[in-house]
């Protein structure tokens, strides 16, 4: 579970902490107050999000941190695998902080240890599922849908063996493709990457030898120049009379008397005697560098040689010199494909045969497994659609063959396997089953979203769950539904729940409110836990605005006593409740 999340300098947000319930915690607040900015932050923290522009105005460092409870060993070591660091040591707590800078750098620490980008999205996928308002069109694409259903039937393992055969057999057949396209091409392709090799091999390119020799040329080409100015450089500072240094000997002596008399002139008599000896140093520094000046013509000849020849090469194979180092890798792994495709098609065929028939067996028995997963998780979908709300509504998942084939295969083989999937719904009897991503009801889609995430979040290992404003586009009397629901997910995961609706609010096991307010000239939002009086005070003015009436108040508390009575939820306590300048007492 997430414990605790730390968001500094970040957007409207200076400072804020937030700890969080194990079970469901809803955020609340007027529109535009921050609420969707602390999932931002969240999002942010896990590499879901870029950090362009979220650094607080003025801030030179805006920073993330989330502390998260660990109770699974397995867990553990799948984190510590994602971060290629042992965190066994530190027991339970694992702590991910993100820095952003003003120079648009960002850095990630896992437990005080760095970690890359890629590693953080690993760590992710582990801790967190993010389900965000736009959320939806994930679930609605056929191609998802196959992975919900793999996901579910705990099939990964087998479609993952299958798509190894797969690939077996495609590069298989890709060998043959390239072998038929003519032995006379391929033998012409590889003496010209051998030529190139050989050519750009031969300059043996060094980009620090590339820049010594700019940098050295630069000076054998221009000796006079640098005798002259550096004469008279030296004779300006030592030689000269009243030189540089002298004339900074005499002031350090009338500054070594001054400070007799007032000693605070002892920093700056100090200081001008420091400029005067590091002058002297760089004085001496120079002479011995005229001392030591003498350029050989051979020497200029032959640097300008060598970098003739470099420029040849990269003029043929690209600048800067990185660029035709990097071709040089390319061309040799084609080398390196052109005469490995000396295997002729009887041998390639010996190695197909067999890989045919292993793909023909894991593709029919990844099918059955879907059909048997498909079966199962129809009516259970049904059962959290009829306590939404919806009990006449039916669920069955489509599995179709693929739109794809295999040379030599009498099966539609695809990368995943032999079958495509469709979620279908009928929402109301007499009406005819259609995929899920034909739905127009914005609330029915709400619902059997809600019924998905309920079923398939129960299998999951991940253990914190966010809604981003789940309640889009539904109304008052199914929030409490969806409330229920979330309070339901809350028994066996952690729920974080952006939400508009008081029927949703009321069933939190921790509410907390996000406020935004302008002090001075900046802008600020908190994050406060909200209690008895407070959340009451809250909760009516979701229900009527700031005007708070008796009616209002009543309809809060009988909010909460359904909460209470359809859950365990303790929060807040019986209080006596008035009306006194629009706030609750």
């Amino acid at each position: 579970m997430l414990r605790e999340l730390h968001i500094s300098n970040l957007a409207v947000i200076s400072d804020v902490r937030i700890e969080l319930h194990p079970s469901l915690n809803c955020f609340t607040g007027a529109t535009g107050a921050g609420k969707s900015l602390v999932i931002g932050a969240l999002e942010l923290l896990l590499g879901l999000r870029s950090p362009a522009e979220m650094i607080r105005p003025g801030a030179e460092e805006g920073r993330v941190a989330g502390v998260f409870e660990l109770h699974d060993p397995a867990m553990l070591k799948a984190l510590s695998l994602a971060a290629d660091t042992d965190l066994s040591a530190d027991g339970n707590e694992l702590l991910l902080t993100r820095r952003l800078y003003a120079s648009g750098r960002s850095s990630v620490s896992l437990n005080g240890n760095p970690i890359t980008l890629s590693m953080l999205k690993n760590v992710a996928e582990l801790l967190v599922d993010v389900h965000g308002q736009h959320d939806h069109q994930f679930l609605l694409r056929p191609a998802n849908q196959l992975d919900v259903l793999d996901d579910f039937g705990d099939l990964t393992a087998l479609r993952a063996e299958y798509h190894s055969v797969y690939q077996q057999l495609t590069e298989a057949h890709h060998r043959m493709d390239v072998l038929s396209s003519g032995k006379q091409l391929r033998q012409q392709q590889l003496e010209l990457y051998c030529f190139q090799a050989e050519e750009i091999d031969n300059a043996q390119l060094d980009p620090r030898e590339y820049q010594e020799l700019h940098a050295r040329t630069s000076m054998l080409r221009n000796p006079e120049k640098l005798k002259k100015d550096a004469a008279q450089s030296h004779q300006a500072l030592y030689e000269s009379d009243n030189s540089a240094i002298d004339r900074l000997r005499m002031i350090t002596g009338v500054l070594g008397e001054l400070a007799l008399l007032d000693e605070r002139l002892t920093p700056i008599a100090q200081t001008v005697k420091t400029a005067t000896i590091e002058l002297e140093e760089a004085s001496r520094d120079l002479s011995h560098y005229m001392d030591r000046l003498d350029v050989d013509p051979a020497e200029l000849a032959e640097a300008e040689d060598r970098l003739n020849t470099i420029h040849r090469v990269l003029a043929k194979y690209g600048d800067p010199i990185e660029t035709t180092i990097a071709y040089r890798q390319e061309i040799a792994a084609k080398i390196a494909e052109l005469e490995k495709n000396t295997t002729d098609f009887g041998g390639l065929q010996k190695l197909i045969d067999p890989l045919l028939k292993e793909l023909r067996a894991l593709g029919v028995k990844l099918t059955e497994s879907r059909t048997g997963t498909a079966g199962k998780l129809g009516p259970l979908i049904e059962q959290q659609l009829a306590e939404l709300g919806m009990e006449k509504a039916r669920f069955t998942v489509a599995l179709t063959p693929a739109a794809a084939t295999m040379t030599g295969i009498d099966l539609p083989a695809a990368t995943s396997g032999f079958d495509q999937v469709e979620f279908m719904i009928q929402t109301n009897p007499g009406q005819l089953a259609q995929p899920l991503r034909k739905i127009a009801s914005g609330g029915e889609l709400s619902r059997i979203m809600l019924a998905l995430k309920g079923i398939l979040a129960a299998a999951d290992r991940v253990s914190v769950l966010v809604f981003d404003e789940i309640d889009s586009n539904v109304g008052g009397r199914l929030g409490s539904v969806i409330g229920k629901k979330l309070r339901e997910l809350g028994t066996h995961h952690q729920v974080l729940c952006i939400t508009h609706l008081p029927q949703i609010a009321c069933f939190a096991d921790r509410h907390l409110t996000v406020h935004k307010a302008v002090i001075g000239n900046l802008t600020q939002t908190t994050v406060r836990e909200m209690h008895g009086a407070d959340r009451l005070q809250e909760l009516a003015e979701m229900i009527g605005g700031q005007h708070i009436t008796p009616t209002t108040l009543a309809q809060v508390t009988e909010l909460l006593a359904a909460a209470r009575a359809s859950s365990s939820i303790t929060d807040p306590k019986p209080i006596i409740v008035g009306k006194k300048k629009g706030k609750v007492l």
